[in-house]
């Protein structure tokens, strides 16, 4: 037996040493910029390390809410105010935020995630993912139901209509200028002035 384990690590370590020798080599020559895309050994040491992170009993979980159209209308609204400023409300990251990340936020219509349980895609929701952009939004002994209700609409994206899309664009969070904007033409189409400053003038 211990003849085995000396076989294995002595397999193992070279292999190691070449990927830190790897590592430290890139890290010297380009740093660990997050405006690079991630190489294709990252991107699967990245999908294995999630496989791992999230228990069986976790993937084989079963969404207990319906499929009904009052749970989608819910879950879109809810992915407008909280997800989209990352996965777009269409799923793609097409965002500013999402291209930003390292790694990039998913195309979440691809079979990468469609392909996910119920199970995987709800604990990711409510755990987060290390070392990523993705935090987790469930809190101990809190209400499961709109992260279930999430991964409903997760598979909803594919088939997503161009109206539905447009109606999130109204729920989506607005910046300190959009609401001031919209402030404005409230108060000019109630008939209110908008009041341009004055510039001051020095004697």
């Amino acid at each position: 037996m211990r003849g085995k384990w000396f076989l294995m690590g002595f397999v193992a370590f070279p292999v190691l040493a070449c990927v830190a020798g790897w590592v430290a080599l890139k890290t010297r020559a380009s740093g660990f910029s997050a405006r690079a895309q991630p190489t294709q050994f990252e991107t699967l040491l990245a999908t294995e390390a999630r496989k791992l992170a999230i228990p069986a009993g976790a993937m084989a979980r079963t969404n207990p809410v319906s499929d009904s159209p009052e749970v989608l209308a819910e879950a879109r609204a809810h992915w407008a105010d909280h997800c989209s400023v990352c996965h777009a409300n269409d799923g793609s990251g097409a965002t500013i935020m999402g291209k930003q990340m390292y790694p990039p936020a998913p195309d979440m219509r691809e079979a990468r995630t469609q392909q996910m349980t119920d199970g995987e895609l709800f604990y990711i929701i409510e755990n987060g993912i290390r070392l990523s952009g993705m935090p987790a939004w469930g809190t101990p002994g809190g209400d499961e139901q709109d992260s279930w209700k999430l991964v409903r609409f997760i598979r909803r994206l594919p088939r997503l209509s161009a109206r539905e899309v447009e109606e999130m664009e109204q729920l989506n969070p607005k910046s300190p200028d959009e609401l001031k904007e919209e402030q404005e033409e409230k108060e000019f189409l109630n008939g209110g002035q908008i009041h341009e400053p004055q510039p001051h003038h020095h004697h």
